[in-house]
């Protein structure tokens, strides 16, 4: 039985459970069908079998999650782009895949003049019996666009057997186990992979999903979801326990009975500190890019009394049931325990490659011989050291990429747009750590008498997702170089630090 068979089995099995919370209200598992009935039977009166990729708008409400699963029960994959997002970039997005057809809740939808959209608020039922399309595990059931360092983002298509093999993985390990009674935490934005996890996991045994409203402050309705309505399984980001820290004495959840964070470094000191907080938790680490299906490994940190770290960020862990991790060198070659390099992964659940890309294909992916068998691996630019005990830790990132609230951005791509605008200086953008242990985007500007940053801003608001967009500016004299002529960037995260404290 497939996920799709399991999770349509779910929803007639536990009908009469919550399955949604969402803006303060319940929906059960049998309104969450009848939504995904009448999306498909609206689907299949107004596709063709050409239209394969569907533009999804993400919004936080039944519909959005009830047209995915429709989505992949008539074979189809969901492209999702942010309603928050710059519309010009979003239909760029959807025109690079080809697609014609969108969904959107939205009452008047941006895309109307570009695309076929259905909106999905007013269905209603037809009187006709659906007809069942045939799985395919070979068929794309989603494209996420990741940054792209020429100013173009990047398609990463995800295939049905890619899903089965993350849910497979996670499943042989029966302490990741989700029950009916569960309620889970959704934190994530449905254009981030890791919202997979938190919301398709739970709905295949019949849990209850708790997502956060748009308006709200993501960290304090999170304190909220947990004290007032007692939830039992979080998957969450570093940078919401970085928040809740004041708010530890006042947090004593008993209910939660597991607790993983990912898609960010975890600091081991604020760690320690949280684990006071859910005393009958037990608490992991977990990896994964986009490229292999969200999730790689976990890290067990309960009942560890000596944790694995490295500049206070704990270990990313053990690879999941038939993963293929290793480290190499600049040549592919695998490299002992113990040594920094190149975290390489192969396997089920890898892409096929990036969205009609060959260039970065041929950059990204290599075939290297490994347990007397040739595989196809994934570069994922992630520096590690693989213990001695097996367990693989995080040191740092080999290119030009850097992770801002869970996203994965090139920087090449901001300073393309930005460049766009500034004509006539030398600048740069990085990333910069802030006390609560989060990163921020830095626009650094070469000049001794000051810059107005509005023009430049104001660009980039309007060309890229806001997590792109930079919050601080510094101007300085002159951009530090260091013995090789390479811009010193660590030196520029220095002075920025020093200038935030004095």
């Amino acid at each position: 039985m497939n996920f799709l068979e399991r999770l349509k089995h779910t929803i007639q099995e536990y009908s009469t459970h919550n399955a949604f919370f969402i803006k303060e209200t319940y929906f059960k598992y049998e309104v969450l069908n009848h939504e995904i009935i009448k999306i498909r039977q609206a689907l299949q009166t107004r596709m063709t079998a050409k239209d394969n990729y569907v533009g999804l708008v993400v919004h936080n409400d039944i519909h959005t999650y009830a047209a995915i699963i429709a989505l992949w029960l008539e074979g189809k994959a969901y492209i999702p782009i942010s309603p928050d997002a710059p519309a010009v970039r979003n239909t760029a997005i959807l025109k690079s895949t080809d697609t014609t057809f969108v969904i959107d809740v939205a009452q008047t939808s941006v895309y109307e003049a570009n695309f076929t959209v259905l909106n999905t608020s007013y269905l209603e039922f037809q009187d006709f019996q659906l007809q069942e399309s045939t799985f395919n595990p070979d068929a794309i059931a989603y494209i996420l666009f990741t940054s792209g360092s020429t100013g173009t983002p990047k398609g990463v298509s995800i295939s049905f057997d890619n899903l089965e093999g993350l849910i497979t993985a996670i499943k042989a390990d029966k302490a990741h186990d989700i029950y009916p009674e569960d309620r889970c935490l959704q934190m994530f934005e449905l254009t981030f992979d890791f919202s997979l996890v938190t919301f398709l996991y739970p709905l295949l045994h019949g849990a209850c999903v708790y997502t956060i409203p748009k308006d709200q402050i993501k960290y304090l309705y999170v304190f909220k979801l947990i004290v007032q309505h007692k939830l039992t399984y979080l998957v969450m980001t570093p940078s919401i326990i970085n928040y809740l820290q004041p708010y530890f004495n006042e947090i004593h959840a008993e209910a939660i009975r597991y607790c993983c964070f990912g898609a960010a470094p975890l600091l081991h000191d604020v760690l320690r500190k949280w684990e006071n907080c859910i005393p009958n938790a037990t608490v992991y680490n977990s990896y994964g890019p986009t490229e292999y299906t969200v999730t790689t490994s976990y890290y067990k940190l309960s009942g560890t009394t000596h944790l694995q770290t490295k500049n206070g960020v704990i270990a990313i862990g053990k690879p999941m049931q038939s993963i293929d991790a290793i480290i190499v060198d600049e040549n592919h070659n695998e490299i002992p325990n113990n040594t920094p390099g190149e975290l390489c992964l192969a396997g089920r659940q890898l892409t096929t490659g990036y969205w009609k890309n060959p260039e970065q294909n041929a950059k990204a992916f290599f075939e290297a011989s490994h347990e007397h068998q040739t595989k196809r691996f994934y570069k994922t630019g992630d520096l590690c050291i693989k213990a001695d005990s097996g367990v693989f830790i995080f040191i740092g990132r080999k290119d030009f990429q850097v992770k801002i609230q869970g996203y994965r951005i090139e920087l090449g791509e901001i300073e393309f747009q930005a460049r766009k605008i500034i004509t006539d200086l030398n600048f740069t953008v990085l990333d910069v750590d802030l006390d609560t242990g989060d990163k921020t985007l830095l626009l650094v500007v070469e000049s001794a008498i000051g810059f107005d940053d509005a023009p430049v801003l104001t660009h980039l608001k309007t060309t890229l997702p806001d997590y792109m967009v930079p919050k601080h500016t510094m101007c300085i004299a002159e951009l530090p170089h260091n013995r090789n002529g390479k811009l010193d960037r660590g030196q520029l995260r220095t002075y920025f630090k020093n200038k935030s404290n004095g």
